[in-house]
């Protein structure tokens, strides 16, 4: 049986990221799973698991990867980092068009490599099979939590980054103290999961979106909306979840009732630019809702959430809103919207992330990538193949080639 080298690259994008797509000890079980397998580690000062637990867990390292058949990170690789004619795997915010990273995918095609995204990995259904979203929810929403104490003065949480692992984290969330603050928290799936966990770790009650509209409560509580909840069809008919992703264009705000009743807004949904807006500018100005706090997990600049008007950053979390103007405010002063828009959190809790994001690469990505199964996965995620665009990428034609 032929060897297949997997190598685990050093992170190269400024700032770096902690994260890994396999950790120590995944590595090891997987040597044990499979004869056929080598895995190298590229030497990193960086990573949360050290160069250390590698050796220690019997994972070898070296800085020579070239020997290696397919190389993993987790975030863009810098072009000069790239090898040619290798089959990478990492997040590479190209397939959108994105126009900060055109080069990063022509110097792919030049170079002959085969990309893989790992956004694009899918099931035969369509659904992600991995995805650091969890992370993003459970970061998210501490930080919120987090802003609101450093608001208020009422308690101070460690930043999540502080924090060695998920434990310590909900450990802090003991400091908490909210008295009879509502939270409105939009959406579903990983990302609104991960948000719930820290906010009943943090003993807040969950109600429903009925409750929350229509009663009072003399302690702090917390509901979760879905798109049939915060939108509704222009024409009046009933809400179908098909027809609003396929036609998200036909649909209207509803959320202000419920917004009309939110302290602090933690935005965990998925934004079509379509979509309609759903807390605006002119609905802020007018100073008829008490939102005082927006965690925007979901991070849509200038889309759907006006206090969200530029991404935050680990170093930084916190930025205010002045609703009167529109601008741009000291995250804490007087009457400004303090907003937490973070977009790499995952990144603050790395160890935890990374462990369940290569339990996820083991189980749905590793046997296809061996040969052990081949459910088309990786070629419906590979972007390039062999320096040419593949097939279902073939929209990106003009984006490669600078013309959009």
């Amino acid at each position: 049986m032929q060897k297949i080298t997997i190598g685990i690259i050093r992170e190269t994008k400024t700032p770096p990221d902690k994260r890994v797509p396999l950790t120590p000890s995944q590595c090891s079980s997987l040597l044990e799973r499979y004869d056929q397998l080598d895995i190298l580690v590229q030497p990193s000062d960086y990573r949360c698991f050290s160069n250390d637990e590698y050796r220690t867990a019997g994972i070898a390292l070296s800085e020579d990867i070239t020997s290696c058949d397919i190389l993993m990170g987790v975030k863009e690789v810098k072009q000069d980092a790239l090898i040619d004619q290798k089959t990478y795997l990492f997040f590479s915010h190209t397939a959108k068009k994105q126009p900060y990273n055109r080069e990063l995918l022509q110097q792919v095609v030049r170079k002959g490599i085969r990309l893989v995204d790992y956004e694009y990995l899918t099931d035969e259904k369509g659904m992600r099979v991995v995805a650091f979203g969890r992370w993003a929810g459970v970061v998210g929403a501490y930080n919120g939590l987090r802003a609101y104490g450093l608001k208020g003065g009422d308690f101070d949480l460690k930043p999540a980054h502080e924090c060695f692992d998920l434990e310590e984290l909900r450990l802090e969330l003991k400091k908490v103290e909210l008295n009879n603050i509502r939270i409105l928290l939009s959406g579903g799936g990983r990302v609104a999961g991960g948000a719930l966990d820290i906010l009943d770790h943090a003993g807040i009650s969950q109600v429903s979106p009925e409750d929350f509209l229509e009663l009072s409560y003399d302690h702090s509580v917390y509901t979760r909306l879905d798109p049939w909840h915060y939108t509704r069809r222009k024409d009046g008919t009933a809400f179908d979840f098909a027809h609003f992703m396929k036609h998200p264009e036909q649909y209207e705000n509803s959320i202000m009732p419920y917004a009309a009743r939110t302290n602090i807004f933690v935005a965990c949904h998925f934004w079509d630019p379509k979509s309609p807006v759903m807390i605006s500018r002119e609905a802020l100005a007018g100073g008829d809702y008490p939102v005082s706090l927006v965690a925007d997990i979901s991070c849509d600049i200038d889309g759907p959430i006006a206090p969200t008007i530029r991404a935050s950053t680990i170093a930084s979390p916190f930025y205010g809103y002045d609703p009167a103007t529109g601008s741009e405010t000291g995250a804490f002063d007087k009457g400004a919207i303090t907003v937490m828009a973070v977009d790499n959190l995952p990144g603050e809790l790395p160890r935890d992330a990374s462990a369940d994001f290569g339990e996820a690469l083991i189980a749905n990505v590793i046997p296809e990538l061996l040969g052990e199964r081949d459910s088309g996965m990786v070629d419906r995620a590979s972007i390039v193949a062999n320096g040419v665009l593949t097939d279902l990428y073939g929209y990106l034609e003009d984006y490669l080639a600078g013309k959009e």
